[in-house]
């Protein structure tokens, strides 16, 4: 097993940073290893990456999703399979911190390149800074999906509380 961490200040709100996250689709236009997903369900996505002359598609599952918190996802496929977990949190500066971990289990051609000494943490270290790139340049989100996700499933939206028409009196 081999697991990479990373973490990269951004200079936007975490909300911003978050929203722009859980824009799956619009990856390809700043990662340059990944170049298409498509968001087959709220918690199912289906990933092409290629590196060099590897090419690949997976499918992911979102596990875990919490707005201006965390996504925890893993891949459905088992060659190689990896599970992966990015966090925002606030600075001190109004900005967000967000540290991505994955764990990749090494098999197969493409879990050969995993194991490569330092190919993976190089990896996801140039895709952070060219979100950061992307996300500060343009200053806000693209789009924004505000679910949560507990184990695979999308939780319903807690109802808001509503304001009752009965007159209270005046306590006293």
């Amino acid at each position: 097993m081999h697991s990479v961490e990373e973490t990269i200040g951004i200079a936007v709100p975490v909300s911003t940073a978050y929203n722009q996250w859980t824009q799956f689709t619009v990856f390809p236009r700043f990662m340059t290893v990944v170049k298409k997903v498509d968001q087959v369900r709220p918690a199912l996505t289906t990933w092409t990456v290629a590196a060099g002359p590897v090419r690949r598609e997976f499918q992911a599952e979102i596990v875990e999703q919490e707005p201006d918190s965390h996504v925890v996802w893993r891949s459905l496929e088992r060659h190689p399979a990896h599970r992966g977990e990015v966090t925002f949190r606030p600075t001190a500066a109004g900005g967000t911190e967000m540290t991505v971990r994955i764990r990749i289990e090494p098999r197969g051609v493409t879990g050969v390149l995993a194991g490569v000494p330092g190919l993976a943490d190089r990896v996801v270290r140039d895709e952070l800074r060219h979100f950061k790139e992307y996300i500060e340049g343009l200053g806000e989100e693209t789009g924004a999906w505000r679910g949560t996700i507990r184990d695979g499933r999308v939780r319903p939206e807690e109802p808001k509380p509503r304001r009752s028409r009965v007159a209270r009196w005046p306590v006293g």
